[in-house]
């Protein structure tokens, strides 16, 4: 059984990602690409702990769409504004931290 060095907590139980969850602060906001086709960008989620590739794969499924990770920030293909925070929200991260 191994045990997670900033917790102290055996990794089943480790708790250091709720924790980064609950500190970002996260943007969603919708933008307009080329030939008016719309991304939903979700920025913000910095913290180490949290891997974004995790999340986004987890979002593309959950909403149906491609996208891509890119410098940190998550691109969801598509209108996904409302779809985004709660399935972000169903993830642990705070409604409060969402904007």
């Amino acid at each position: 059984m191994s045990i997670c060095p900033k917790c102290g907590l055996p990794k089943e139980a480790c708790i250091c990602e709720t924790l980064a969850k609950e500190k970002q602060r996260i943007q969603i906001r919708l933008e307009k690409k080329k030939y008016g086709k719309f991304v939903t960008v979700i920025s913000g989620i910095e913290d180490k702990s949290i891997d974004p590739d995790k999340i986004a794969k987890q979002l593309k499924r959950e909403l149906a769409c491609g996208g891509t990770v890119k410098k940190g920030r998550i691109e969801l293909q598509g209108d996904h504004l409302k779809q985004a925070k709660e399935k972000l929200q169903n993830m642990g991260f705070s409604a409060e931290a969402i904007r």
